[in-house]
């Protein structure tokens, strides 16, 4: 069962109101995503902080329902 990239979106803005959210397909199968997530709540935050908020939000979905998340994470320049 694939995730589609609408509810991958949803989860992560759930989690992160202000992120502004990019997925890609990358394979055309619902499985292999890539993600770009820009948001505030990433400032002062280590990349592998900010990554784990990220996955935190996808409620436990990484390694099952969605098989692969290219991730990157970027505060925004205000």
């Amino acid at each position: 069962m694939a995730m589609d990239a609408r509810d991958i979106e949803a989860m992560i803005k759930a989690a992160l109101p202000d992120a502004i959210v990019e997925i890609k397909d990358l394979a055309g199968d619902g499985d292999h995503y890539a993600a770009t997530v820009i948001s505030a709540a990433f400032k002062g935050k280590t990349r592998v902080q900010q990554h784990q908020m990220v996955y935190a939000a996808l409620q436990g979905n990484m390694g099952g329902v969605l098989h692969a998340l290219a991730l990157t994470t970027v505060t925004p320049d205000i």
